[in-house]
């Protein structure tokens, strides 16, 4: 029997939905990663292997709004940031990559977040 970590299983999960989630510029991938403080979110044109934009909960603009960043309402609040940088950057729609998460809590959290503030996948 096969012995892994969590985290090995997250990175399999994550190769296994990277397989078929590709990122453009008219459509970006969105990615989050989760820490036991943090949260993180970024646009990803996967064709030209760049960043479109990026936002966490280290941010500065996040921290006028909230102290800590491993919750429920700092995913929430990361989802409206990078939702706003993605519409100054003229992106309506992207692609969610949940990054072997679970579609739950802090996740789920942050794809309603921006969902809300007018980003659609």
């Amino acid at each position: 029997m096969l012995s892994t970590s969590k985290l090995e299983g997250r990175q399999i999960r994550h190769i296994r939905i990277r397989r078929v989630i590709r990122g453009t510029a008219e459509r970006p991938r969105l990615a989050v990663f989760r820490s036991l403080n943090h949260i993180y979110a970024q646009l990803i044109d996967d064709a030209a292997g760049r960043t479109i934009a990026a936002a966490d909960s280290r941010n500065p603009a996040f921290r006028e709004r909230l102290a800590t960043g491993g919750n429920v309402a700092a995913a929430k609040i990361v989802g409206e940031i990078i939702a706003t940088k993605a519409k100054e950057q003229g992106i309506g729609q992207a692609v969610f990559d949940r990054g072997g998460y679970q579609y739950h809590g802090r996740v789920k959290a942050l794809a309603e977040a921006a969902r809300a503030a007018g980003l659609k996948f």
